[in-house]
């Protein structure tokens, strides 16, 4: 694997400065999303892997400003990092290292100023959420804040020439919602204790089912719990399988990268399927080395595409 030196030179970062911020965003995603960073470091060519890791520090940073105290608090906290994210990406000086981070990548990568853009305004979705009523209200959250930061991601991977723009991003609207819905399944014990669920009260009801149950539940809770995780997983499958085609969408150097996402995202689906009602009890982590399976077969075909 490239040395995180050697990584930052093919990415045309070296001034001390830049290595620095570049360095600091590498331990933040390190230290909070230790799988995603060595998915990145082992499948990704070199001079993508510090813009997309700027990318995600950016994504981590503006979700713990905005994450807690008062709805106001937080949308007072999410105006002023707006404030200071579009002068920093407008040319003035950033003080803040994940700003800075952002800032180079921006310049070496422009179509990052426009995701960068969207992902600011969905934020008010994040801002706002205290759960769902409908499954409508659900889809407006994914295609208002989900997609958006997902494609900060996304959009640093290039596309394989001459590839649909339009029919990318689709795969990555069917990609994004099986995580998210798999995301709000595995999280249902943290997320009742904190009373909102991320599964619509809709459904919740059809099943005779409310956060509140599901933070102190019975065996009665766990049976009609089992009923509704499988059909939220039925929801989610198809959209995975959709989702397939963007491997066909990127270059072959960032293939093993997205097929990794994807299958990792299988594991995890079919992980909270097996949990089932279980699930208000903690959540589903796929087997560690059906994990390591898939890096491995992954990290052997990267090197091969290099």
């Amino acid at each position: 694997m490239t040395t995180w030196p050697r990584t930052l030179r093919q990415a045309g970062i070296t001034e001390p400065d830049l290595q620095a911020a570049y360095g600091r965003q590498r331990t933040l995603v390190r230290r909070f999303k230790r799988e995603e960073y060595l998915t990145v470091r082992l499948l990704l060519p070199a001079h993508l892997r510090p813009h997309v890791i700027a990318a995600v520090a950016f994504m981590h940073e503006t979700d713990n400003r905005i994450d807690t105290g008062t709805t106001d608090a937080r949308r007072t906290a999410l105006g002023e990092w707006e404030a200071a994210t579009r002068k920093t990406l407008g040319g003035d000086p950033a003080t803040d290292a994940t700003l800075l981070a952002l800032q180079d990548a921006a310049r070496s990568r422009p179509q990052l100023v426009h995701r960068v853009e969207g992902f600011l305004r969905g934020a008010r979705h994040e801002v706002d959420y205290s759960g769902f009523t409908t499954e409508e209200e659900l889809q407006a959250y994914v295609d208002g804040y989900s997609l958006p930061a997902f494609m900060l991601l996304a959009c640093l991977l290039d596309l394989e020439p001459p590839a649909d723009t339009d029919a990318f991003e689709r795969g990555c609207r069917d990609l994004i919602e099986a995580m998210q819905r798999v995301d709000f399944l595995d999280d249902l014990a943290e997320d009742a204790a904190q009373g909102q669920v991320g599964v619509p009260a809709a459904d919740l009801d059809r099943h005779s089912l409310s956060v509140a149950n599901l933070a102190d539940p019975t065996d009665t809770v766990r049976s009609r719990l089992e009923q509704l995780v499988q059909e939220q997983a039925e929801l989610a499958r198809p959209r995975l399988s959709a989702s397939r085609r963007l491997a066909g969408m990127v270059p072959q150097a960032s293939r093993p990268f997205i097929t990794a996402m994807l299958q990792v995202q299988e594991l995890r689906l079919n992980a909270v399927r097996r949990k089932g009602g279980h699930l208000v009890d903690g959540g589903a982590r796929p087997a560690v080395p059906a994990l390591l399976g898939i890096l491995g077969r992954q990290y052997r075909a990267a090197r091969r595409s290099r």
